[in-house]
C-alpha cells in the first residue's frame, strides 16, 4: 500500500501532471494565449490575478466590457473581447496602448514598420486614409500571408504616428498602397493589432 501511494505522489509531482503556467510573451495563434472557446471564467482560472474585466474603448467613443490579461504590464497587455454580454465566448483579442509588445502575430508586433509588415505579408497591401476614426487600418492584404492565420482567424492591423499625416494620405475613402512613396516617407508604425476568431 505504501509503495502505491508513493508512486501516486511521484506522478502528481512530475512536470507532466503539473499545471502549465500560461504564456507571458511570444507568438499569438488562434489557440494561444486565448482560444475561441475561452470565457471570462476559463481565462480567470488560467491567468488568476493577471486577468481582470474592464471597460475598454470601442469605436466612435463607445466602451465595452472586456477582459484584460496582464493589465499592469503595458508590453504584455492583451485585451479580450467577447461575442456576448455574459462573456461566454471570446470573439478576439487586441494589442494596443503600448510602444512595443512582447507578443507577436505572424512576425508583426506593436511598433513594427511598414516594411516589417510588408515583409511578413510577402507583398504590398492597402491601408485606409488617416486622420479619422477608422484611419490607418489595413483594408486588403492582397492575398498575402497575413490575410488569414491558421484555423481561420483573421488579423487586423492599424498604423499611426503622433505627427499628422500628409493631406494626400488622409480622409475617409482614401486607400493607400503600403509601398506608396509618400506613405513610406511619413513612416507610420503599427499601433494596434487584432486577432478575430471565426464565427461559430
Amino acid at each position: 500500500m505504501r509503495s502505491v501511494r508513493a508512486t501516486v505522489l511521484v506522478l502528481l509531482a512530475s512536470p507532466a501532471f503539473a499545471q502549465t503556467a500560461p504564456p507571458q510573451e511570444g507568438p499569438i495563434t488562434c489557440a494561444s494565449p486565448v482560444a475561441p472557446g475561452d470565457t471570462e471564467r476559463t481565462l480567470k482560472q488560467r491567468y488568476g490575478k493577471d486577468a481582470a474585466m474592464q471597460d475598454l474603448p470601442g469605436a466612435e467613443g463607445e466602451t465595452y466590457k472586456g477582459l484584460v490579461l496582464y493589465p499592469k504590464t503595458a508590453d504584455r497587455r492583451i485585451e479580450v473581447a467577447f461575442s456576448d454580454d455574459k462573456a461566454m465566448r471570446a470573439s478576439g483579442l487586441m494589442l494596443r496602448d503600448a510602444k512595443t509588445s512582447r507578443w507577436s502575430i505572424g512576425g508583426v508586433t506593436l511598433g513594427s514598420s511598414l516594411s516589417d509588415v510588408q515583409k511578413a505579408n510577402g507583398k504590398p497591401f492597402l491601408v485606409s486614409g488617416f486622420e479619422w476614426d477608422y484611419g490607418g487600418f489595413v483594408t486588403d492584404w492582397k492575398g498575402g500571408a497575413l490575410s488569414r492565420l491558421q484555423d481561420g482567424c483573421t488579423v487586423t492591423i492599424r498604423f499611426g504616428k503622433k505627427a499628422g499625416a500628409p493631406r494626400s494620405l488622409s480622409g475617409d475613402g482614401v486607400k493607400i498602397a503600403s509601398d506608396n512613396t509618400t506613405l513610406v516617407k511619413w513612416a507610420p508604425v503599427v499601433t494596434e493589432i487584432g486577432v478575430n476568431f471565426p464565427d461559430e
